[in-house]
């Protein structure tokens, strides 16, 4: 046998032995123990938790929702299938959010503008100048450093006590006697989630689907954007990324953001080759504009929301100009001076459902409408009125719909929202 075998041999033998060893303390056993069962296994519905309010999805709306709701008093979890929060604005890249103000004044306010100003704080950025009226809305948009931003919202979470859950989705919904039994799925685990009320804050309302309630959505949906930067270094809070426009972008499925996810990196890797340019920064998933939205027990339409029309059950206002994008890129088109528009409790409610809300851009609206509240600022208002209704709904045993909307408003005002008319 040569050496050179001899030593590939004993490399191999001692690789093994290390990878042993390694595994062995993994399971929280002496190496050459006999294997012990995992506490979780796949199938093996382990772990129950308990919980007032269940908010899926930790993006921008879901962020907000959970910690109105904890701050509220409800014992409150969030889930999100990735490992970190935030959503558009740290995983999308989207990382200006707006509009919290029109016309010189500032129409949303609360616990989102609360992180977003702690994040351009702590960051040493500076503010726009919001008190001059401009039809350029991008000038109104803040610029946060989206690392800094997703750390401050998991802080705010843990301070306000709502339990994150990473890495597991929902596998299946099913009622429970005083709410909801969610079935969550992640690596190596699953787990039973009951809760009192349920907040779908996943953007496509896939909780809504789970349940087979009616969600609407066109054949053809815009554009996402693969944000990225060329040449020099990336400033985040500073500056915006630039973006490839994935065409069919789909992100109701693995299958379909997959997909998108491919066509936006072959897409870039195709620009970066002709420009030789230098990469510097690329987002790790597509940022997606457009999916399903619910049927709820009210629909925003186009005329809604260019006229700004005040519901008689509005939660919230939200500012952005109707902003379709199509394969040509797109025009924004502006409100008229002096229209907010706003968004009423029932646009949040599914239809004929019970101990459920929706918050984020899957809001009951049709899709003119939608181009337009699918945007942060609104989102963080929709997260912060669904999780204080879902709060007082959970702690009187009741649901969202029979609450008296006065106490609604006062829970937002004391969290320093901007309640329509108040």
């Amino acid at each position: 046998m040569s050496d050179d075998h001899t030593a590939r041999r004993r490399f191999l033998l001692q690789s093994a032995a290390g990878t042993a060893v390694a595994a062995a303390y993994a399971l929280g056993r002496p190496a050459g123990a006999a294997p012990r069962e995992a506490a979780t296994r796949p199938g093996g519905g382990s772990l129950t938790t308990r919980a007032d309010v269940l908010v899926v999805g930790g993006g921008t709306a879901g962020v907000i929702a959970a910690i109105q709701a904890a701050r509220a008093g409800a014992k409150t979890v969030l889930v999100e299938r990735a490992g970190r929060l935030g959503g558009t604005t740290t995983v999308g890249g989207v990382a200006y959010p707006g509009l919290f103000h029109a016309w010189g004044k500032q129409v949303i306010s609360g616990i989102g503008w609360e992180l977003v100003k702690r994040t351009v704080a702590m960051d040493r950025g500076t503010l726009p100048d919001f008190s001059k009226p401009t039809r350029q809305h991008w000038r109104l948009q803040v610029h946060v450093n989206p690392f800094l931003y997703a750390l401050l919202a998991e802080e705010s979470c843990l301070q306000a006590g709502v339990r994150i859950v990473y890495y597991e989705f929902p596998l299946a919904v099913a009622k429970a006697p005083a709410g909801w039994r969610v079935e969550c799925v992640g690596p190596q685990t699953r787990r039973q989630i009951v809760c009192r009320q349920l907040i779908d804050c996943t953007g496509g309302a896939d909780v809504v689907g789970l349940l087979r309630l009616p969600r609407l959505r066109e054949g053809a949906t815009q554009p996402g954007s693969l944000l990225f930067k060329l040449g020099d270094v990336y400033r985040p809070g500073r500056e915006q990324l630039q973006a490839v426009y994935v065409h069919g972008a789909d992100s109701s499925s693995s299958v379909t953001r997959t997909a998108a996810n491919l066509a936006g990196r072959k897409a870039l890797l195709s620009r970066l080759r002709k420009s030789k340019a230098r990469l510097v920064q690329m987002q790790g998933e597509t940022a997606f504009r457009e999916s399903y939205r619910i049927v709820g027990e009210t629909i925003i339409t186009h005329d809604d929301y260019v006229s700004g029309r005040r519901f008689d059950d509005a939660v919230c206002n939200a500012f952005y100009p109707i902003d379709l994008h199509t394969r040509t890129g797109v025009r924004p088109k502006p409100l008229a001076r002096g229209v907010v528009p706003t968004v009423g409790l029932r646009a949040l409610v599914p239809k004929n459902s019970r101990n459920l809300l929706v918050a984020g851009r899957c809001v009951s609206s049709d899709r003119l409408a939608n181009s337009a509240l699918r945007v942060q600022a609104s989102c963080m208002a929709m997260g912060q009125a669904a999780g204080a209704a879902a709060a007082l709904a959970a702690k009187r045993k009741t649901t969202p719909l029979a609450l008296p909307l006065k106490n609604i408003h006062q829970l937002l005002r004391d969290h320093g929202a901007i309640v329509p008319g108040a």
